[in-house]
């Protein structure tokens, strides 16, 4: 069992910076893919970024040029590096640690975006 707990969120004002952080436990992050979804007040989760196991990473268009996801797998953590942030980027954030037909989710870790 596998368990994935996000930090980071808070209160930001539009055009500034936020790091989120997932830390995994109780298996090696190095053999999972992970990825960072958002839910938005109202509105279904999307997925914002990817990364392979092998490091590969994927990006939502929202999100393109603004955010970066990294990982440690020495920390087992992956971070999501959020800049010029958006009051459209408000939404709970989701970490998602995934291995053949197994995924795991973190409960999330809230993110408003609001002068």
């Amino acid at each position: 069992q596998v368990q994935v707990v996000e930090s980071g969120g808070g209160l930001v004002q539009p055009g500034g910076s936020l790091r989120l952080s997932c830390v995994t436990s109780g298996s090696a992050l190095v053999l999972y893919d992970m990825a960072w979804y958002r839910q938005p007040p109202g509105k279904q989760r999307e997925l914002v970024a990817t990364m392979t196991s092998s490091g590969s990473t994927n990006y939502a268009d929202s999100v393109k040029g603004r955010f970066t996801i990294s990982r440690d797998n020495a920390k087992n953590t992956v971070y999501l590096q959020m800049n010029s942030l958006k009051p459209e980027d408000t939404a709970v954030y989701y970490c998602k640690a995934r291995r053949l037909m197994y995924a795991y989710w973190g409960q999330g870790t809230q993110v408003t975006v609001s002068s």
